[in-house]
């Protein structure tokens, strides 16, 4: 087994993962709030 390394594992694959979140995030909210505008024009 090798010796601990603080810092040395890859997390390019985390980032990746974390960005495809919060850009589904992103989307999400935006297409709650895009329906509640479209809600308040059309059936108020």
């Amino acid at each position: 087994m090798s010796a601990y390394e603080e810092g040395s594992m890859d997390i390019s694959e985390h980032q990746r993962t974390w960005n495809g979140f919060v850009k589904l995030v992103q989307w999400g909210i935006i297409s709650c709030v895009a329906l509640l505008v479209f809600m308040a024009i059309f059936l108020v």
